[in-house]
């Protein structure tokens, strides 16, 4: 008996459109076909591990220009003493900071002997040249008027991340938020030259102290501090998957943008953003000390 094929199938429903002449569909919305067409591999004949590394960094690039979209806005919405929609900026980045840490398991699957097969090809390109990545960090407290240099031939993106340079960072924000609150912030906090990158205050300490050791009394300030050291932890932890992966993969080799490699990648380890909401934990008092 001949069986009509039926359960393997799923009929396409008599409302769902299907002409989409002089109509916007998926594709269009999205830009599939730029998106889609914008992988060039450079290895001749191409390789078939250079797809992998290109999207890699391509998807990465994307989730940071929505990075920096968010960490704009929870500045603003600082700035407008608006701390609810502050934090619901910040726990976006959260998760687009365990997507972006968790890709580079997928960039692992590329073994040393698949990448030396078309490293040579990228030439100077290197991930140190990601002007998106130094927008992140100028705007969490990492800045850095040196990197500048690096973008100096791209006028539009050199001017934007001077201007991020000029700017206040989120962790300023922030503080200012907590002086209009009635904490003590030293008004040269406040007053700091925001050019210069972030340097431990101890005077903040006590501020925060306060802060952690009754937080039933500040609960939303308590909870902003929690997620901007959530924030930093995702961060460092990116950084750190970043390190062993370059390292497994072409071991202590110099990267393709002239750094020393691993050994470069090592010192942003050191690097830290709200080094206080760290410093704070061995201050406080209470029952959470044992």
């Amino acid at each position: 008996m001949t069986r009509t094929p039926s359960g393997n199938t799923r009929p396409i429903e008599a409302t769902i459109r299907t002409d989409f002449r002089g109509a916007m569909d998926y594709g269009s919305y999205l830009g599939l076909d730029e998106i889609l067409s914008a992988q060039h591999p450079v290895s001749d004949p191409a390789h078939h591990d250079e797809l992998l590394f290109i999207i890699q960094h391509q998807t990465t690039e994307l989730w940071l220009k929505l990075v920096v979209h968010e960490l704009r806005a929870v500045r603003q919405y600082l700035d407008g003493d608006d701390l609810s929609r502050a934090l619901k900026g910040l726990a976006r980045v959260k998760h687009i900071q365990r997507t972006i840490t968790e890709q580079w398991s997928v960039l692992a699957t590329l073994t040393p002997s698949e990448y030396a097969e078309f490293r040579d090809t990228l030439g100077q390109a290197s991930g140190f040249q990601s002007h998106q990545y130094r927008a992140v960090e100028f705007l969490l407290g990492n800045k850095n008027a040196a990197m500048l240099q690096v973008f100096r031939d791209k006028p539009a993106v050199h001017d934007q991340l001077a201007l991020l340079l000029s700017e206040p960072t989120v962790y300023d924000a922030f503080l200012h938020l907590l002086a209009r609150r009635g904490h003590a912030v030293p008004q040269d906090v406040l007053d700091r030259d925001v050019t210069q990158a972030w340097t431990e205050r101890p005077e903040l300490v006590t501020v925060f102290k306060t802060i952690y050791e009754h937080p039933h009394d500040h609960w939303e300030l308590y909870a902003a501090c929690e997620d901007l050291v959530d924030i930093e932890d995702a961060f460092q932890l990116w950084r750190f998957r970043h390190l062993r992966t370059v390292q497994r993969t072409i071991g202590f080799k110099t990267g393709t943008g002239g750094s020393s490699g691993v050994g470069f990648l090592k010192k942003a380890l050191d690097l830290t953003f709200f080094p206080e909401l760290i410093s704070v934990r061995t201050e406080i008092d209470g029952p959470l000390g044992g």
